[in-house]
């Protein structure tokens, strides 16, 4: 099938920013690589760009990698990475990746358009919860070293920007950016040693030390300038890391217990060192200022007799707060600060105790004058600091797959001798049985047995939870995530678990149940999304269930992107995300309790990729109320958290983009939205046929895969602690949908992202009501950005390099084949819904930007293709290796949101 003909794109005109750090890392190559490596990888990048300009005869000049030794290939690839780093970072900066509208001052004024006041977006956020959730999962394929050198180069171009020649010490800012750029070149971009989930804990902790920390409450002290109010902590950050054991056997009680006494010394950590330069800036003296007693009171107890600050109650009571602090440090971290106190002080036995200390100075502040010295500033932003991050951090989430917790239940129940084959029951017996336990408050387990190493192993996870509640208070674990839950037995066994250590209480009389961390399904399939209702209102129905979910006042229900799309292609994924997220409201109300999604999203378009501001407004009416979750990953943590204005940037959106989905009016008449959903029912029914037909129905289709795209090499990679497949079989329903994605993305497929659309677009009669739901529906609109966006990504023609890998020639012609035709329908299809005549034409910055890479992507294919080649027949020179995982690094720097 022929694709329509595209209108010519425009000229690229690329930034000052990417001009300049271009140049310098040309001039990095040629100190530092050598005139001849420079001369190559010019040759070649010049060669590339004319061949994406379709320049005359481009198309027959020598690409130079054939004169590419193996070291110079190294060398190569090391440079476009780099530069794709750097633009990457150019883009950042000039704010590329940020949207219109989508920050909360904007937010607040378009919803005052609409007749919503202040007010009401008050009321809202005084029960909101706004969580990104960190995650371990693998697709970061950088070492932190990489991105740490990358974060001093955007500081240094800061500086750049405020018309400054030096930095603070003196050095020439244009040779200090040159430096860092020649320490990026002379750095290992790939690391040697497989991560273990210590590491993983340690590099996230940078994430929530030096970004997360400072941010949040600079983004609440410009929120309250926006709102005129002072809002609760209604933004918090979550955390997987030493907490998901979902497939990964490397995460155990220790692990988890690590992860909680790390974060627990990062804030206290922050909180001292914020004290300490509250205790410099406080010189208020008696002589010159009225105290309120209060104040006075703190400081007489401080134990501060130091003649020279006796006037000075303001420091005097810092200084008693910090000594209590430090040894709340010693108490709950073990060890001495690194900047101890002189003062003898009780540790704080909660964040509210410290809040209340630092309240009281704050009043004190306040007393005087216009107030001016208690509003905003250093007090101000570290009272939202301690509200925000208690002694924990970041709220950690628990999360363990269903047919663990199964047979964990069965041994117990069989030891207790209550039930001796609890996994021959069926449903209903289950839930009986598991209902008369929760009933009562006696431990199944006993010291006096030894359980299998699978049993005890959850059972120390649950006990250390406990302890951690103690330790830190309940906000530290709240959540325990049910991977593949399909049955109201599954979210019951959870409790039973939980019980054992104390975290699920039998109901009194008059009184519900109380459970101290929440049993939340995580529904992945198709299947598991149409069932979630009727799952979730059995649930509910039952009493005891009922009382705890009213008494808590809302309930998460966590929704998988990435094996829905890899069971049944992005359109299906993408719309029975959607119609399970509307179908779980009314059991919700019902229940009289408020919903609260997770969006199990991942940073490609396969597995909930695109703009998180745009993908929030696109929910359906009635289903975000303020409150939603959303798992941030991967090489996407760095992306959008990487630095304090990028971060400040994302999390305006998508703040921004919860307050309009919840209260801005609905535009679709009911009419519009009852056809709408009729075509989509259509639309996603075609596109699923043909996307399971490819898949799941090809002879040789698993095969095919395996050995067109790059997924044994990134299997070897070092990039997380958990397998890339759930078992040892090589079916493509074992295999995680992380490196399911991330291998079509490498070898410039990107099949997961679009595969199915097309022939449910060319399918679909009515093609003007298919341009009328393009223009008017959000949640269309969104999809198809997303998949605009992972076509323009995507390139066949460099694909078909790869079909040489692949042992049956003819069997997989036919498939490519069939694959070609699938996106020349979904790109033509696309052209026509949203009346364009080329990809990306009412998008010029994203086009841009994926124009300028496409000329450093290809010739990075091309090496990849001939390295695995070589690899693969068997020739075990480890260059070879070592250049195929630069090649993967390099291409998924370049495509940004790969996997």
């Amino acid at each position: 099938m022929a694709t329509l003909a595209s209108s010519p794109a425009p000229a690229i005109t690329q930034n000052p920013d990417i001009r300049f750090l271009g140049r310098l890392l040309g001039d990095v190559i040629r100190a530092y690589g050598g005139e001849k490596i420079y001369k190559q990888t010019e040759y070649i990048r010049s060669a590339s760009v004319d061949r994406a300009r379709g320049l005359h005869g481009a198309d027959v000049v020598d690409t130079g990698l054939d004169a590419l030794s193996l070291d110079d290939t190294l060398s190569f690839v090391r440079g476009f990475m780099l530069f794709s780093m750097l633009a990457n970072l150019a883009e950042d900066r000039q704010g590329v990746a940020a949207e219109p509208g989508a920050d909360v001052a904007s937010a607040v004024e378009k919803l005052r358009s609409h007749g919503i006041e202040r007010e009401a977006v008050l009321d809202l956020l005084s029960h909101a919860l706004i969580v990104p959730v960190l995650t371990a999962h693998p697709t970061e394929v950088r070492r932190k070293s990489m991105i740490d050198h990358k974060n001093r180069i955007a500081d240094l171009m800061l500086l750049k920007d405020g018309g400054r020649t030096e930095t603070d010490e003196g050095e020439n800012l244009d040779e200090a950016i040159f430096r860092q750029i020649a320490l990026l070149w002379q750095t290992r971009p790939l690391r040697r040693e497989k991560l273990f989930v210590a590491d993983e804990i340690e590099n996230v902790l940078a994430y929530f030390r030096d970004v997360f920390l400072p941010v949040l409450p600079a983004l609440y002290a410009r929120w309250e300038r926006v709102l005129g109010a002072r809002p609760q902590s209604f933004l918090r950050v979550g955390n997987w890391i030493g907490g998901d054991r979902d497939g990964n056997p490397f995460v155990q009680a220790p692990q988890l217990r690590l992860a909680l006494a790390r974060g627990c010394e990062a804030a206290l950590g922050f909180y001292m060192d914020a004290l300490h330069a509250l205790g410099a800036e406080l010189s208020l003296s008696t002589e010159l200022a009225d105290v309120s007693q209060a104040v006075l009171d703190l400081a007489d107890a401080s134990g501060d007799v130091s003649p020279s600050r006796q006037d000075e109650p303001y420091r005097r009571a810092i200084s008693g707060i910090y000594a209590r602090l430090a040894a709340t440090y010693r108490s709950l971290v073990g060890k001495a600060p690194s900047r101890p106190s002189a003062l003898k002080g009780e540790p704080y036995a909660s964040p509210a105790d410290l809040r209340r200390d630092l309240v009281t100075v704050a009043q004190g502040l306040a007393s005087e004058g216009n107030g001016a010295l208690a509003t905003g500033g250093a007090l101000g932003r570290l009272i939202r600091a301690v509200e925000t991050f208690g002694f924990h951090l970041a709220t950690l989430d628990m999360r363990q797959n269903s047919d663990v917790h199964q047979s964990v239940v069965a041994e117990l129940l069989k030891v207790a001798g209550v039930e001796a084959d609890y996994a021959g029951l069926d449903e209903y017996a289950r839930i009986a049985l598991l209902r008369r336990e929760l009933a009562n408050n006696r431990p199944l387990g006993t010291a006096f047995f030894e359980y299998s190493e699978q049993t005890a192993s959850e059972l120390a996870i649950v006990h250390s939870a406990a302890e951690a509640h103690r330790i830190y208070g309940p906000q530290c674990i709240t959540h325990y995530i049910i991977s593949k839950a399909e049955s109201v037995s599954d979210l019951l066994e959870v409790n039973i678990i939980l019980k054992e250590a104390g975290l699920w209480r039998a109901g009194t009389e008059g009184a519900p149940p109380q459970a101290a961390i929440m049993a939340v399904p995580l529904f992945e399939t198709i299947a598991d999304l149409e069932a979630a209702p009727k799952i979730m209102a059995a649930y509910f129905g039952l009493p005891e269930i009922g009382g705890v979910v009213r008494e808590r006042g809302h309930q998460e229900v966590m929704i998988g992107y990435s094996d829905s799309n890899k069971d049944g292609g992005y359109i299906t994924s993408t719309w029975g995300l959607f119609q399970a997220s509307k179908a779980l409201a009314p059991v919700f109300a019902e229940a009289g309790t408020a919903m609260q999604l997770f969006h199990g999203r991942g940073g490609a378009v396969g597995r909930g990729g695109g703009s998180s501001f745009a993908a929030i407004q696109a929910q359906p009416k009635g289903t975000v109320q303020g409150r939603i979750r959303i798992t941030e990953q991967g090489e996407v943590i760095a992306a959008k958290f990487g630095t304090r204005d990028v971060a400040m940037t994302n999390l305006e959106a998508m703040t921004s983009a919860t307050l309009l989905a919840s209260l801005e009016p609905e535009v679709l008449s009911d009419r519009d939205a009852a056809r709408f959903a009729a075509a989509m029912d259509q639309l996603s029914k075609t596109a699923f046929a043909a996307y399971r037909d490819l898949v799941y129905g090809t002879e040789g289709f698993k095969e095919f895969f395996r050995q067109l795209t790059p997924i044994q090499e990134i299997s070897g990679l070092k990039i997380g602690s958990r397998p890339a497949s759930r078992t040892k079989s090589t079916r493509i329903e074992d295999l995680r949908a992380i490196p399911w994605v991330f291998s079509w993305a490498q070898a410039r497929v990107m099949l997961p992202g679009w595969y199915g659309v097309g022939h449910a677009l060319s399918a679909f009669e009515d093609k003007a009501l298919l341009a009328d739901m393009a223009q008017h529906w959000s949640f269309l609109q969104s999809a198809l950005a997303n998949l605009e966006m992972v076509l323009a990504k995507s390139d066949l023609g460099i694909a078909a390099h790869y079909l040489p890998l692949v042992e049956d020639q003819a069997r997989g012609a036919e498939i490519f084949d069939r694959i070609r035709d699938g996106w020349d329908m979904a790109h033509d299809g696309l052209l026509a819904a949203t009346a364009q005549s080329r990809l990306l034409e009412k998008n010029p910055k994203l086009d841009t930007s994926i124009r300028l890479r496409l000329p450093y992507i290809e010739p990075l294919n091309l090496l990849q293709v001939e390295l695995m080649k070589r690899h693969r027949s068997g020739e075990d020179d480890p260059r070879i290796k070592e250049g195929i995982e630069l090649s993967i690094n390099a291409i998924a720097t370049a495509l940004r949101n790969s996997g």
